[in-house]
């Protein structure tokens, strides 16, 4: 595939440029350098509720700090990094057309591997001292690798399981129970198709329930044990298969074409890397107010988004600005209201002055968002390996299935 074969490409490693710590004063002289500067942001653009939200902070940019942010929308962040890279083979060490990604995963990995970052940066940001470290350890690392301030977190997300409540009674609570309930309901369900991240993340977390010992999967992919440890969700998808929709012959591209199979009644059990996505949907008049969440019994993998600044980018000081802007409260705020985004914040929210800790006390967190209690624990992204092993197994066993 060729997401696979590009991530794989980026072998070896390379030295990442250290910046010394940042001296007392520093940021009015980012500010001063920022302003007037175009910051070209390249970010997933599959969901319009998100670009508009990206626009929203582009006019607090604009507005604030004289900075004029540009999103690239992408449909593979895969792409961005490929840019990056081409332009580094080129010799173009300056000047880059990259200012900012939203990215994690296995391209932040192949882009620290290869010494495609500027940094650290993030524990500089004014708003860092907010970032809820302690209660929140996925800000600090990508799939189980450290980020070490080379990208800075402005979301958290959890997997949750979505199903209308009019027609699903008992929701299952168990990768076994969902299995029974996907044979018991032909074409009530299905997934986004590997190699969309979703997808992958539907694959990982049955793994977690089937693997021999979940704690291999914070280590790469061993070619010698991953058939043994990956029979457990092999069978599981054989047994399923021909029960998804459409008889498996066809799957949803990404996360916005499966919920819309939700929305339209065409499946009855879905899922999101949001928990409060289907607030979102029901405020905005998507989805039926009968639609409600569930997680897992032992969790669900969670993990934070960062954003990431090219080594050779041409608005370094912009980027900066536009990374801690997503930091504050405001932003924040705003994104984790349902009726904008229902993205879970970074911040600690005991750290924040009063008038900002209202901002999120205030915020109605929708008919279908479980409180934070209810989501029960937030399981480690396995290693990056295992998202790039997956999606070629299951391309090569299932992606010309009739």
């Amino acid at each position: 595939m060729k997401r696979r074969s590009f991530l794989t490409a980026l072998s070896g490693a390379a030295a990442l440029p250290l910046l010394p710590a940042r001296a007392a004063g520093a940021w009015e002289a980012v500010l001063a350098e920022a302003r007037g500067q175009e910051v070209w942001f390249h970010a997933w653009g599959g969901d319009p509720k998100i670009n508009d939200f990206i626009a929203w902070v582009g006019a607090l940019a604009q507005d604030r700090f004289g900075v004029t942010l540009h999103q690239v929308k992408l449909a593979s962040t895969a792409d961005a990094v490929a840019t990056v890279l081409a332009e580094r083979d080129a010799g173009r060490v300056s000047g880059g057309s990259v200012d900012l990604i939203w990215i994690n995963g296995e391209n932040f990995a192949a882009m620290k591997a290869e010494g495609l970052l500027y940094g650290p940066f993030a524990e500089a940001l004014p708003h860092w001292p907010l970032v809820d470290v302690a209660g929140k350890p996925a800000v600090l690392r990508d799939f189980t690798l450290p980020t070490e301030g080379y990208e800075s977190p402005w979301a958290m997300a959890q997997l949750v399981f979505e199903y209308e409540g009019a027609r699903v009674a008992t929701p299952p609570k168990t990768i076994a129970a969902l299995q029974d309930w996907i044979l018991a309901h032909p074409g009530r369900f299905t997934y986004p198709q590997p190699p969309d991240y979703l997808g992958v993340t539907f694959l990982k977390q049955v793994l977690y329930a089937t693997i021999p010992d979940p704690a291999a999967l914070q280590l790469p992919v061993d070619p010698a044990q991953v058939q043994a440890q990956t029979a457990g969700l092999w069978a599981f998808l054989d047994r399923v298969h021909p029960a998804l929709w459409r008889g498996g012959r066809a799957f949803p591209p990404n996360e916005p074409a499966l919920g819309l199979l939700l929305a339209d009644g065409e499946t009855d059990i879905s899922f999101a890397f949001n928990p409060g996505r289907a607030s979102a949907e029901i405020a905005a008049g998507n989805l039926w107010e009968s639609v409600r969440t569930f997680t897992l019994d032992g969790g669900t993998i969670g993990n934070a988004s960062f954003v990431a600044i090219p080594f050779n980018a041409a608005a370094r000081a912009g980027a900066q600005v536009v990374a801690d802007l997503l930091l504050s409260p405001e932003v924040q705020a705003r994104a984790q209201d349902p009726a904008v985004l229902g993205f879970q914040t970074v911040l600690d929210l005991a750290a924040l002055a009063p008038e900002d800790r209202a901002r999120f006390d205030a915020l109605d967190l929708g008919l279908a968002t479980q409180s934070p209690d209810q989501l029960g624990p937030a399981l480690l992204e396995p290693h990056a390996s295992w998202a790039t092993h997956l999606a070629a197994e299951w391309q090569a066993r299932y992606g010309s299935a009739p």
